[in-house]
């Protein structure tokens, strides 16, 4: 039953005529009407009023990301991410756990590549307790060994249990390490167990000091609220907290274009059945190709009714599962195509199949139809995401941290409605190029064995190996 709130309505609707293939390509999302301010030690507030429920969303975003850690040091960004939940000068451990969970909210974080973001979800009238809670953390965080030490052992064993315990997790760390020459995109956000056990105190110390400041945060909230004394408690709370005379460091280095195909073979102990990556150079997500790039990704891979899933899978059954990823980032981005094989298919061929959905896009325009149907996926998924306080506050600090302009939460959807099959077409024949390709192998133990060698070279390729 569709409650009769605008949002909701519309969802109700648009997925109505999705599923008669009704809907009109410049169906427009209601506007997010933020307001924003400054405060005077640069801490950027933007806040959105939603009493569609008597609950509010708080999020904290810190311009901090794995790119930003330091050199021999990936991981730092992720390990704050987990630090920020111990002791505070004025909170015990876990305490954000008590303030949110046994009033009935929610709370967690995400470390990505060019951000650190930390939210919670409660009823209303416990908002001011919340901004106390996140301006105590930013300013009064206990940074001591024991914090660290034991957030550490943390870190490290999500690593274990999320990039050596499953049988591809290896494989999409790769992708990443791979992929890049000199940014600092090619650390992994979830960092390595050498880096972290090589780290100092000191070291964890002056990371803190240098990102978590509020010269490089953005709060919002968004919900239920009265704006005056959501005013007077930032000022009261945060507005205090003194800004730091020490340098912001941006990542001042370029990927260079690349000028050849690479291809790397690797190899795993616990993997059943090999895995071909295949990794394209792409510019920002502030690009205008950006929306053309997202909408390829979705034809590519968005569903069974897929390119890539009715080639690989359905008709060639060359791939158990296949997927495409427009991973457009801050700086330079990738675009990736993936697949995991069917008991028996060689990498090659499956390798060539990619390559021949690539082609298909370059070749010809993609018919309306397909283009309709996957407006229609991202127009329903952006619908979903604003359903909640806490989707609208992390749709709009995306557009203000990440793209520069808080705006663009409500002029994104247009670009990508504004995609056309000509687009579709310029995009993969300017970025999904052979010079522009990288290729990884990731093969079974047991391959390297039968090979007797620990790199096997394919017919025509120059390949690259490296052991991890």
């Amino acid at each position: 039953m569709c409650r009769s709130y605008s949002l909701r309505t519309l969802l109700c609707a648009m997925i109505l005529l999705v599923a008669i293939g009704g809907v009109s390509a410049q169906t427009k999302l209601p506007r997010i009407n933020f307001r924003e301010r400054t405060l005077a030690n640069g801490m950027r507030v933007l806040s959105v009023i939603d009493k569609s429920s008597p609950t509010v969303a708080i999020n904290v975003w810190y311009h901090v990301g794995s790119k930003d850690d330091p050199d021999q040091r990936s991981g730092f960004a992720h390990l704050f991410e987990h630090i920020m939940f111990k002791s505070t000068k004025n909170m015990k451990d876990e305490m954000m756990d008590r303030l949110t969970e046994d009033v009935g909210g929610n709370n967690n974080a995400f470390t990505q590549d060019d951000v650190t973001v930390y939210y919670e979800v409660v009823p209303s009238n416990y908002l001011e307790t919340l901004l106390w809670a996140e301006a105590d953390r930013l300013s009064g965080l206990t940074v001591n060994e024991a914090s660290f030490h034991s957030e550490r052992d943390v870190v490290e064993e999500e690593f274990r249990t999320s990039v050596l315990a499953p049988p591809y997790g290896k494989f999409f760390y790769l992708l990443d390490q791979k992929s890049f020459n000199v940014h600092p995109y090619k650390r992994p956000t979830i960092g390595s167990i050498e880096d972290l056990e090589s780290a100092t105190l000191e070291n964890v110390q002056k990371f803190h000091e240098t990102y978590y400041r509020p010269d490089n945060a953005t709060l919002l909230v968004v919900g239920d609220f009265d704006p005056k004394r959501l005013d007077v408690w930032v000022d009261k709370y945060f507005g205090s907290i003194p800004k730091r005379n020490l340098p912001l460091p941006r990542v001042q280095t370029k990927e260079p274009p690349r000028t050849g195909e690479k291809r790397f073979v690797e190899y795993g102990k616990n993997v059943p059945l090999p895995a071909v990556g295949l990794t394209y150079l792409t510019p920002s997500e502030k690009s205008d190709d950006a929306a053309a790039l997202t909408m390829t990704d979705i034809i590519l891979s968005r569903g069974r009714s897929s390119r890539l899933y009715q080639a690989l899978v359905y008709q060639q059954q060359i791939a158990q599962s296949t997927n495409a990823n427009a991973d457009l980032r801050e700086d330079s981005g990738l675009f990736e195509l993936t697949a995991i094989l069917a008991a028996g298919k060689k990498p090659e061929d499956a390798e060539a199949s990619l390559k021949a959905e690539v082609k298909k896009l370059q070749d010809a325009p993609v018919s309306e139809a397909e283009l309709e149907k996957a407006k229609n996926q991202i127009i329903t998924s952006q619908l979903r995401q604003r359903e909640t306080n806490l989707g609208k506050a992390q749709a709009l600090g995306g557009a203000a941290v990440l793209r520069g302009d808080p705006n663009r939460v409500n002029t994104d959807l247009e670009r990508l409605q504004a995609v056309s099959a000509a687009d579709v077409q310029r995009v993969a024949k300017k970025y999904l190029t052979d010079e522009n390709r990288y290729v990884i192998y990731y093969l079974p133990e047991s391959a390297r064995s039968s090979s007797g060698s620990e790199n096997r070279s394919q017919p025509g390729d120059q390949m690259k190996g490296a052991r991890q």
